[in-house]
Order: C-alpha cells, then structure tokens, then sequence
C-alpha cells in the first residue's frame, strides 16, 4: 500500500507545474507521511454541478493547477466534442489565493486546445462573468472562485453559453473527459494567445444594473456596506453611484479584498459574528439599511433596525420582499425559487395572478426556468435581472432592495412594515434551519439512512401528512439527495450539503394572521413551533 502510494505521489509531483505545491508535496514524501499523503491521494476532487471545490494544496484531493489544467482540458473537450471549436470561452476569478494563476491556466488549455479565451480584467464579482457570457456569445464560462468558504479553499464553477451554471447531464459527462486526460504533458498550454478584457464588459454590465430600477423611484435610503474582504465593493459603489442612491458607508476593515479573510471566522454574512463590523459601522452612523456581499459578490445579506439595534434579515424575508416589489411594479413572468425556500413566493405570484415554479436546490436550477422574471434562493441568492444575468447576482439585489426601502421611507415606513403587511396577507411565513457541520460525512449518510428507514409520523405534535423521497423525484422535480416532509401547517426539507460538509434542514411554518394585532401572538407561537420541529428532528436523525 505505502510503495503505491509513494509510486503515484511521485509521479504527481513529476508532473506538477506549480513549485509551491511540488515543494509540500516533496516534503510529505521526504517524510514518509504515509497519513498526509494518503489524505490528498485518496481519491480525485469530484467535479459536480458546482465543478470544482475544495482545500488548496498538492494532490488529485486538493486544488491545485495541476487539477485545474486536467478540469480545463476535460471542459475544453466537452466543448469541441459538442461542436464549438474555435468558440470563445470567458474567464472570471476572484481575489483568493491561487485565483489568477488558476484562471491563466485556463485560458492557456483553451487556447491550446483550439477555442478562443478571454480573462476579465482583474477580480471581478462573479455576476460578472455569468454577465459577460451571453454579452460576448460565449460558448462557456469559467468563474474561479470559492464564494463563501473558508479562506483555505478555492473552487472552479463553469457556465454553458446560455450565461446559467451547468446540469447534469453536462457534469458528468465533463467530469468524464477530465479522468480521460493522462498527464499535463499531454494538455498543449502556450504562453500567449487569449485576450485580456478591458473594461467595456464592466461597463456594460453596470449599464444594465440601472435597467432594474424604476425610472422615477425615489434614491433616498443610506446604506453602510461590507465587501467581507470580497471583490464587491468597485463595483457596488459603482452601481449605486450610477443609479443616484447616497454613497454607501463602507465597513473599512473588510472594504478591501484579502484572500486570508482576517476579521471573520467564515466569510459569509449568515455566520454568527460575520456582520459584526458592519453593525458597529451603522451604530455609529445610523443608516436605513446594512448590505453585506459575499465574497465573489453573488449573495446579498441586508439588515434593518430593529428593537433599538440591528437585526438580519433572512433570506427568505428579502426573497419575499422583492417579489412583493417587482410584483407591484407590474412586473410578468415566472416567479420561481427552489424548494428550500419559503412557500410565500408562491402566495405572492398566485395573488398577482402570475406563474410560479419550484426548482431544486441552486441556481443552476432557477435560472433554467423558462420564461423566469425573478428567482431567489433563502441562502442570499436573488436573480432580479435574468435576461442580463441567469445566475445570482448580489450587485442587482441590493440596488433593488435599497430602492424598495427608499420607497418606504419615502411613506415614513420601513422594510419590516412592508413584511408585517405580507404577513397578513398570506399568513406568517416563518422560517429557520437546522444545519450541522461535520468533520466526518458518513455522519451525513448515517443521518440520512435513519430518516429514510424510519421517516417521522410528527414533529412538534404536527402530523406528517406526506413524506417525500427525493432520490425518487416527483411529477416536477429531478431526482435528488433530498427528504421532503410536508405536515399540517409546516414543512420541512433535510439535504446534504453541496458545497461544504454539512447537513441542512430546512424548516417553514405558517400561521394564519387576521390583523396586524395579531402578528406578535403569531410570531411566538411559530417561534415555539419551529424550536420544538429542530428538537424533534434532530432526535429523529440522530444528530
């Protein structure tokens, strides 16, 4: 075992270009690190419906440029063996470790493998790139990036030229000519040949930022902002500039990118101490709104004042919130989101009288669907511009979201009045998760054979009424690795993960509202309702 082991991480490092990870990998060999090196040897990085996503580091288990060259040549073969040779490919990446160098690697196997490459400027907001795909008449895109990860770790997400990220069955059948290619040896990389994007890209996508604005609304609301050490904050201040809103306060500490992320433990706004800064920044400031971006600048978290302090809202309430905005500004088409989501949308596109849709989990899902006006997902992703961008875009949605909350202070209201006014309308939809990071992720796969050999008749006194297999998929669904629990005023959805190690559990219930008198009984007794349905489920999971 150890002599094989030996055997193929030296013939890895015999064909690794980059001397950063030849040297750690020289090292564990050196050291005859049986552990280390049978850890990063153990298999190969699984190219899914998110591509690429892991630690940085040397090895097939890692991200690395070796593993990225060998992900560019199978994408590069995908694509000519579907007929676009000599079509463009558009490459974007963000300011994490590794980025750059991982995004000329790319555009040196396109090159080299016969299709055009063009690499945005310099890191951009991944909205960017879903962006300059259809702009350009790409035949794909490449972002890299690992969004909200910890600092650690890099990713590689690819789009087809429809501008939306891929499905199965174009995983799988990438992922099958990434393991046909042999050594790097045999992958052409030339120095030179692709292009290098100005900025009229840039520009053309800010100039369809303002297409999502109301000509005449009102640009009033102040905002304190937080890149979170991402590549947002160019071009947020940009947009908003552009569109006439007061110049956003930024939380200087996180203004500016770093790939070592030094303020925050995960950065991502929905990780307890995240918006720590940003909400010192707004005591001091007192705005009408915080916005935070994730690090690529695809989510968009937003937080109000509340009780004399600051509150986040969740994705679920923005999600509401903007469909309630499109939708009294006359907006048609399909309100879509997936099934993780809050069952409000729906509420609100049947009350308008406009079609709605469910989608599996990701965006790759909702921005396929035909017809999509808006689509949003609890997890911060809100898709407000789907003819200029078929992904999420947090750049869009805080334009939007600041609108709406200028409108309302226009009227002396606010964005929790505006949800207190859905509430009673389509009675309180109340959301919350259960989610469990582990080290191990058989501890995953054992939680998810318990529930599936004996699914729960109740949780929190409710009755189950219809238990749902996912893997099956249903009349609209494709299969997926999913539980779906439907019970007399709530539901509940519990799914593995498919970026990070974690089990998720997603929790909504509903409690009729008669008037606004009524809300504050309602908020505790779906308070109550939610607790004891994460108590009982997780005693049901064994977790």
């Amino acid at each position: 075992m150890h002599d094989d082991l030996l055997t193929r991480a030296r013939s890895w490092l015999a064909d690794d270009p980059d001397p950063q990870t030849r040297a750690e990998l020289a090292g564990l060999i050196e050291a005859g690190d049986v552990a280390g090196l049978a850890e990063r040897f153990a298999g190969t990085l699984q190219f899914g419906t998110a591509g690429l996503r892991g630690e940085l580091g040397a090895g097939p288990m890692r991200m690395n440029r070796s593993v990225v060259i060998r992900a560019a040549a199978g994408l590069a073969a995908y694509l000519k063996g579907k007929g676009q040779e000599g079509g463009l490919v558009v490459i974007g990446y963000d300011a994490r470790h590794k980025s750059a160098d991982f995004a000329r690697d790319t555009a040196a196997v396109m090159t080299g493998a016969g299709l055009r490459a063009a690499v945005l400027p310099r890191p951009l907001p991944t909205p960017v790139l879903a962006f300059a795909i259809r702009h350009l008449g790409a035949v794909a895109g490449v972002e890299v990036t690992a969004s909200h990860n910890p600092p650690r770790d890099n990713g590689y997400k690819v789009y087809l030229g429809d501008g939306s990220q891929i499905v199965p069955p174009a995983d799988a059948e990438i992922a099958a000519e990434i393991d046909a290619v042999r050594g790097l040896a045999d992958v052409p990389r030339p120095d030179d040949g692709w292009q290098i994007l100005d900025d009229s890209v840039l520009d053309a996508y800010l100039a369809r930022t303002d297409a999502v604005l109301a000509a005449d609304s009102p640009r009033t609301a102040r905002t304190v902002y937080t890149a979170m050490h991402g590549v947002g904050k160019d071009v947020l201040l940009a947009a908003f500039h552009r569109a006439g809103f007061p110049a956003p306060v930024l939380v200087a500490e996180q203004a500016e990118p770093d790939p070592d992320f030094p303020t925050v433990a995960f950065p991502n706004p929905e990780e307890p101490g995240a918006m720590d800064l940003a909400f010192a920044a707004a005591r001091a400031c007192a705005p009408d709104l915080v916005i935070a971006n994730d690090p690529d600048a695809d989510r968009c978290a937003v937080a109000v004042p509340y009780a004399g302090d600051w509150r986040m809202l969740r994705g679920d309430e923005v999600g509401s919130l903007l469909a309630a905005h499109l939708v009294r500004r006359g907006a048609r088409g399909v309100l879509a989101e997936s099934i993780v989501s809050s069952s409000l949308l729906g509420r609100i596109a049947e009350k308008a009288g406009l079609p709605y849709e469910e989608t599996l989990t990701g965006f790759k899902w909702i921005a396929r669907v035909d017809g999509l006006r808006y689509g949003y997902e609890e997890a911060l992703g809100y898709c407000v511009d789907p003819e200029g961008v078929r992904d999420k875009d947090g750049i869009t949605a805080a334009l939007l979201v600041t609108e709406l909350a200028s409108e309302l202070k226009e009227q002396g209201r606010t964005l929790l009045d505006l949800l207190d006014d859905l509430a009673v309308e389509h009675g309180l939809h109340a959301t919350d998760q259960l989610s469990v990071r582990v080290e191990d992720l058989t501890v995953i796969a054992r939680a998810m054979e318990r529930l599936r050999a004996q699914p729960p008749t109740s949780l929190a006194g409710l009755a189950v009424t219809r238990a749902e297999d996912l893997t099956r998929g249903t009349d609209t669904l494709p299969p997926t690795d999913g539980l779906r629990y439907t019970l007399d005023g709530a539901r509940v959805v519990v799914r593995p993960s498919g970026t990070e190690p974690k089990l998720k559990c997603y929790l909504e219930v509903v409690i009729p509202v008669p008037a606004h008198d009524d809300l504050p009984a309602a908020r505790g007794r779906a308070d109550a309702l939610l607790a004891s349905i994460k108590r009982d489920l997780s005693a049901a999971a064994g977790i």
